[in-house]
């Protein structure tokens, strides 16, 4: 099938080529997770417990929160969440085990055909009594919570942990637009919430030195922060990543690499500043 020709396709590195479509599995584990609902929304959830590890009151909670339009797709929202890799035994085996939960936004189609009821500011009470259910409906206790988003979902990590930072230990917005103010980051430090920012400096929706790095400075000035801004996304195949429905869109999809842990198909690290992945990055993060 020819492939549409992505409008950056010169500025890609000599020798480059480009990808058009993630390496990882799609579906592999659906099998892995099970759906329930509170609060009005439902949710898909993967317990380590029920996949080969003993019962304890101390693994950590990744919380996915996915993009716009995906919770139209059903379970394949667990993939484009980018939490389905997460719950695949050499993830689990790096962070020694993991809950995961993915809640859904209650979004639909217009009659114009737009996307409506995307995250937004008014689903922040909703899922943080969700997180709380959660814990204490399918858990024995967890110890630190992770909150990853991808997209719009990325800036509603931001949006839910602004005004919850104390219920949040590590946040992971992957291709937010939107940075908060210098109070919220304030509110973090004071919290002990550690911030990782990733975004591509090529995302095709956010203009990266117009919007992001003026903010990367403060963000350095964290008590616990880490900034992976890679200079394109890329596929497990060493292919520069182009996703085109429409509108380009294969920068803007970081998440994909987040969900290949930031590694090639041959296990060689994406980016050297993140060798061992983002469970590795995760697992020592852990540990503090």
């Amino acid at each position: 099938m020819e492939r549409p020709t992505p409008p950056w396709i010169n500025e890609i590195p000599e020798g480059a080529f480009v990808s058009y479509d993630p390496t990882y599995p799609t579906g592999k584990y659906f099998n892995r997770f099970k759906k329930d609902e509170a609060f009005g929304l439902k949710y898909y959830y993967f317990d380590p417990t029920e996949n080969g590890y003993p019962k304890r009151d101390d693994y950590p909670l990744l919380i996915f929160f996915h993009g716009t339009s995906n919770a139209l797709e059903g379970e394949l929202c667990i993939n484009y969440s980018g939490s389905e890799m997460y719950a695949s035994d050499d993830y689990q085996k790096d962070l020694g085990g993991a809950y995961i939960l993915m809640p859904m936004a209650n979004e639909y189609r217009d009659e114009n055909g737009r996307v409506q009821g995307a995250w937004e500011v008014e689903y922040v009470e909703p899922v943080i009594s969700l997180i709380d259910e959660f814990i204490k409906k399918h858990t024995s206790g967890i110890s630190k919570r992770i909150a990853f988003g991808n997209s719009s979902g990325g800036r509603f990590t931001f949006t839910i942990s602004k005004h919850h930072p104390e219920k949040f230990d590590i946040i992971i917005p992957v291709g937010s637009c939107e940075i908060p103010e210098d109070e919220v980051l304030d509110d973090y430090d004071k919290n002990g919430v550690t911030l990782f920012l990733a975004i591509c400096k090529h995302d095709e929706f956010t203009p990266f030195y117009e919007w992001i790095y003026p903010r990367l400075e403060r963000i350095k000035n964290m008590k616990r922060s880490f900034i992976f801004t890679p200079e394109w996304t890329y596929n497990g195949d060493k292919g520069v990543a182009s996703i085109n429905f429409g509108v380009e869109m294969g920068q803007h999809c970081l998440m994909n690499e987040i969900q290949m842990n930031v590694k090639f198909d041959d296990g060689t690290p994406m980016d050297e500043s993140l060798p061992n992945g983002v469970t590795g990055w995760l697992a020592n993060e852990l540990k503090r």
